[in-house]
Order: structure tokens, then C-alpha cells, then sequence
């Protein structure tokens, strides 16, 4: 297998709206009505995410070149998670997640909060993620996560002369 994690660039816009619509469509859809579906599918349009590449730190997985998954971080917030439906369950999504919090880490954020739709709880359950409360906008409910990041480590054993 060749895949890769990778900053997005605006070229991959219209294959990160693809991979996400996909996955809202085919994975999503066993836990949401069509209504909420085609609503959360306004979001992510190739323009939409155009803009959202320049609000916020936008990473994708790519195998054998092609975007196949992505995710995001907006300050401290983990968004829009998603792997095409033909890759879940290879792990693409917990690369993505680490990628996410070692940047995280680097920038100092102590807790990573994830809005999490029902589809996505158990995932991120796995992941050290814990529910904070349940939001609701409509009839769409989503999960407000998060998980406190380890600090990084200084090596005690080396001496400076």
C-alpha cells in the first residue's frame, strides 16, 4: 500500500468534498435522516472547502496519490474526519488523528475537543476520547468529545556543557 498524510492544497478540494460526501451519504446515513444528510452536505461543497483551507489546518491520506481521507484541526478543534468508504477500517483515519495531535502537541494545545457525529463516537472512543455533552442544531445530533494530549517528553539524560 501506498499511502500518505499530507497537508491539503487547494487542488485537492473537489476530491476532499468528494470523500466526504461519499462518506456522509454511505456511512452517515445509518444514523442520521436524508434531511440532515443533504443539510451537513451544504457545508462541504469544493468551494466550501476552499474556504476552509484557508481557516484551518487541513490534512488528507492519499493512496497511491488519491485522496482517500481527511481531517482538519481549527485551533483546538478536530473537524470534519472522514475516509472514503471503500478505505475505512485501515487505520487511514487513526494516521490522520495522530498526524493531527502531534501537531497539536507542537503547538502546545493541551486538550483536542472533536464535535463528533453519532457515526464517528465509538472511533473516537478508541482513541482516548471521552463525551463531554451532547449538542443538537436541528435534528442532528452531535457528540462534543475530547481528550487531554501527554505532554511532550524532555530527554532527563541529556546534559548541557
Amino acid at each position: 500500500m501506498n499511502n500518505q498524510i499530507r497537508l491539503a492544497t487547494p487542488d485537492d478540494a473537489a476530491a476532499i468534498s468528494q470523500v466526504i460526501i461519499q462518506s456522509l451519504r454511505q456511512s452517515n446515513a445509518r444514523d442520521y435522516p436524508p434531511d440532515v444528510i443533504t443539510q451537513v452536505e451544504k457545508s462541504f461543497s469544493t468551494e466550501a472547502i476552499r474556504v476552509l483551507l484557508n481557516q484551518r489546518q487541513v490534512f488528507v491520506a492519499t493512496h497511491d496519490k488519491r485522496v482517500v481521507a481527511t481531517a482538519s484541526l481549527d485551533q483546538h478543534v478536530v473537524r470534519s474526519v472522514f475516509v472514503d468508504p471503500d478505505h475505512q477500517g485501515r487505520g487511514l483515519g487513526k494516521q490522520l488523528m495522530e498526524t493531527i495531535q502531534s501537531v497539536a502537541q507542537e503547538a502546545h494545545i493541551e486538550v483536542l475537543r472533536v464535535p463528533s457525529s453519532i457515526t464517528a463516537e465509538a472511533f473516537y472512543f478508541k482513541l482516548g476520547y471521552r463525551k463531554v455533552r451532547d449538542e443538537f442544531h436541528g435534528a442532528e445530533r452531535t457528540i462534543i468529545m475530547e481528550r487531554r494530549l501527554p505532554r511532550r517528553q524532555f530527554r532527563a539524560d541529556i546534559q548541557i556543557k
